[in-house]
């Protein structure tokens, strides 16, 4: 395919800016829509990889490889799955449409939004009150979009002893952390032997998308929502935010040394 530019410069009664471009992507599972995101069009397979991971659709392996296909009105990823994963590709069918601003939008029941979660294994990835906030301000070197545009989220990953090792941004935050856990995926990092650091608020399809990647704890510049710190609490993953100044921790803070 030909590759679709992520920025685009425009004329402005201010000057010329820089505006993230976002297109329809559709994720295209054994010949059929499961869901069209409106994404920016970079880091297509790592997106295709990271969506079928968080929604508990496959694995990397059992996803096999993506064939990404530029159309005139938008992008298609193309994945084929094993015989033995229908039932996972009809439990979390979404309309044909997901807005920008939310990853829920689309599921076509209220049992899908508040679909069942495994619980993360005690342990796993640990660090220190300074370095959650160290990490978190880190995330600003790693995001290039965004200093360009001013209109983009990124996702990111912080493993102990290295710091942020890899990152991803996109216009939808659910998509930039999609991103970010294909990109996990296919570097062969496992998810449990670190942190997600987010730009976006905390809300409840970050948790989830989180708890299926395996990582044990996510971090924010924002805050949670309510049902995102229960549903947090109940799948065992440890959340915590610097909105309002300082680090607040809103679940499972043994993961967190020295909070005050």
């Amino acid at each position: 395919m030909t590759a679709l530019a992520s920025i685009t410069r425009l004329a402005t009664s201010a000057g010329p800016k820089c505006l993230p471009e976002e297109v329809a992507v559709a994720l295209v599972y054994n010949g059929t829509t499961q869901a069209v995101m409106m994404a920016t069009p970079a880091d297509i397979v790592d997106f295709a990889y990271g969506f079928t991971i968080s929604e508990g659709i496959a694995s990397l392996a059992e996803a096999g490889e993506v064939e990404v296909v530029a159309h005139d009105l938008g992008i298609e990823a193309r994945l084929w799955l094993p015989p033995g994963r229908e039932a996972a590709l009809a439990s979390r069918r979404r309309a044909l449409v997901g807005a920008v601003g939310c990853g829920l939008c689309g599921i076509d029941s209220l049992e899908a939004a508040t679909r069942a979660l495994p619980r993360l294994p005690p342990g796993g990835a640990a660090l220190t009150h300074d370095q959650a906030q160290a990490a978190l301000l880190a995330l600003r070197d790693w995001q290039p979009l965004h200093d360009q545009t001013r209109a983009v989220h990124a996702a990111a990953f912080w493993l102990p002893g290295a710091g942020i090792v890899m990152a991803r941004e996109d216009v939808g935050r659910h998509n930039a952390l999609d991103k970010l856990i294909g990109a996990l995926a296919r570097a062969g990092i496992v998810p449990g032997t670190g942190v997600m650091l987010l730009t976006s608020r905390l809300s409840v399809e970050m948790v989830q998308k989180t708890v299926m990647a395996g990582a044990p704890v996510l971090l924010s510049v924002s805050a949670p929502t309510a049902h995102a710190v229960r549903l947090a609490d109940q799948a065992g993953l440890t959340l915590a935010s610097t909105a309002g100044g300082g680090l607040s921790v809103y679940s499972h803070h043994d993961r967190i040394a020295d909070v005050p």
